[in-house]
């Protein structure tokens, strides 16, 4: 579920590198296993006068439960699958939207480097010391592990707002602000031409952001301004990424975004013109899907995912409510994770879908297909047949 915090936020970061010492020994090919042998991990670290970061890393056994989709074989002796792997060795990535270790921009960057494509971050600028801070006391660490017991590593990490398209856009009140001291060239064509200095070219962008300042409102109560903050943040940001990003892809590289069904079905508590936001989104990403796929031979798509705990839903204040309603009526009946977002986006980003675009993909456990609520009392009298090994 793409979900937005009560500021006016898109993006966080400033120039900054990531690097783990921990290599893959076999790198570049996603493998997504259920309960994988990882590590735990301790570690000390710095950040120099460049704001780079490197951390050491000692490891000792970490086993996880959780059922993650199998791409292929895993690595313990089994040859893997032929001829379909989800392989982006040789791509890179730049992700809008990446502010904590606990949202789906998180999970979609661990999938792409599973599967070997070299992870960029744009970040939410009064949001860096947060996540820098964050990430040298080790917090992140367990987050960070891969399938094949590497750790992820972000090549860099740049400052974003993406409200802004241009430094001519930004109004004084934000230049001058406190938290946005110490950053530059942070609005959407600024970093776009960063990361052409950098590194030339990029093969997958993903669009992360959402944020509607009157989220908790209905729409019938919603200001004009709430709900234009709402289409900017959340809807344009998208158009503006690919306005200036696309010239600097790759042919044949694939563009993602996140919505969330309420831009076509009622969400009561989903306010403040998010709900508007979404439908536009889903609308841009077909037209889009056209525009840049002639002009640029790259694939759009916008992945409609369930809800999640993250920390940016609970700003919306019903998340639990949500998760719980999902978990009733879906026909799978079970939590969604992070992770089955951040796989479906691999395999989008990836050659196995090279004929795939202007789609909304659910990844919502089939919530999307249900007319009704079958936990409603009216239907106590009939079979339904349930999961009762959750």
């Amino acid at each position: 579920m793409a979900t937005t915090t009560n500021m006016m936020h898109i993006a966080i970061a400033t120039p900054s590198s990531i690097f783990s010492s921990r290599e893959a020994s076999k790198p570049g090919v996603a493998v997504f296993t259920s309960n994988i042998t990882c590590a735990k991990l301790k570690a000390s670290s710095h950040i120099s006068s460049t704001h780079s970061l490197y951390r050491n890393v000692n490891s000792s056994p970490l086993r996880f439960g959780r059922m993650i989709t199998k791409a292929m074989s895993d690595s313990n002796g089994v040859k893997p699958l032929p001829g379909l792997p989800i392989d982006l060795r040789g791509k890179r990535a730049f992700i809008a939207g990446v502010a904590d270790d606990h949202g789906y921009g998180w999970a979609i960057a661990k999938s792409l480097a599973a599967a070997g494509a070299e992870i960029l971050v744009g970040t939410w600028v009064p949001a860096l010391n947060i996540f820098e801070s964050n990430f040298r006391r080790g917090k992140f660490d367990e987050s960070r592990v891969l399938p094949d017991g590497s750790l992820m590593k972000i090549t860099k990490v740049y400052p974003l707002d993406a409200v802004y398209d241009t430094p001519e856009d930004v109004p004084e009140d934000v230049k001058t602000n406190k938290r946005y001291a110490g950053s530059s060239k942070w609005t959407v064509k600024e970093v776009a031409e960063s990361v052409k200095e950098d590194f030339g070219s990029i093969d997958i962008l993903v669009h992360s952001l959402a944020n509607g300042p009157e989220v908790s409102k209905p729409l019938l109560e919603t200001s004009r301004y709430g709900y234009l903050a709402a289409i900017s943040a959340s809807s344009y940001s998208y158009v503006s990424l690919l306005q200036h990003f696309a010239p600097i892809m790759n042919r044949g590289g694939a563009t993602i975004s996140l919505t969330y069904i309420a831009s076509e079905r009622i969400i009561p508590g989903y306010g403040g013109g998010m709900s508007s936001a979404k439908a536009a989104l889903e609308s841009d990403t077909q037209v889009l899907a056209f525009e840049a796929g002639r002009k640029h031979g790259i694939r759009v798509n916008t992945i409609s995912a369930g809800p999640l705990r993250s920390r940016a839903a609970k700003a919306i204040g019903f998340i639990d409510m949500m998760i719980d309603y999902s978990s009733e009526n879906a026909p799978l009946q079970k939590e969604l994770s992070a992770e089955e977002v951040g796989n479906a986006a691999a395999f989008l980003a990836s050659p196995l879908a090279s004929a795939i675009t202007g789609t909304v993909l659910y990844v919502d456990n089939g919530l999307n297909a249900m007319g009704v609520g079958v936990d409603s009392p009216v239907f106590k009298d009939l079979n339904i047949p349930r999961n009762n090994k959750n």
